[in-house]
């Protein structure tokens, strides 16, 4: 486990532009799965509010700089105790997690907070772990511009 918690604070510090460079996945077939499989739920929208993809959706939180980002931070976002407990462990969302995560949320959930009883709110899973990098490459390149 502390050598989870080193490379997730390791992953933290290199930021969200080393996670994009650092993508295995297709972002175009990413693109093409968000639009079919995502949008339901989800929208990528810059801090301005301008939806980048998707289609508004509230269901789910904003996954705009959603790569190298702690779990259950995203503002303004009702999350379930579960991811927020994930965050407080010193989890990122890097390639390697967020198909973890998107594959299985709940049996991620429960490896990484060690609780039994933990649920994700997202009931979806992705199928293909081809698919889950794919989808991580396409929103990694939605970034905050570096300050």
């Amino acid at each position: 486990m502390n050598v989870l918690k080193i490379a997730a604070a390791l992953t933290v510090i290199a930021g969200s532009a080393f996670a994009e460079s650092h993508a295995s996945g297709d972002a175009a077939n990413g693109e093409t799965l968000f639009a079919r499989q995502c949008v339901a739920c989800h929208v990528v929208a810059d801090a301005e509010g301008e939806v980048l993809a998707g289609r508004n959706a509230k269901v789910g939180p904003n996954l705009f700089g959603i790569a190298g980002a702690t779990p259950g931070t995203v503002e303004d976002f009702r999350y379930g105790d579960a991811i927020v407990a994930a965050g407080e462990t010193g989890a990122v969302f890097d390639e390697a997690t967020f198909v973890a995560y998107t594959m299985d949320p709940t049996a991620w959930l429960r490896d990484v907070t060690e609780d039994a009883r933990a649920r994700s709110k997202m009931s979806f899973k992705v199928r293909s772990e081809t698919d889950a990098a794919d989808l991580y490459a396409y929103l990694a390149t939605f970034a905050p511009a570096a300050e």
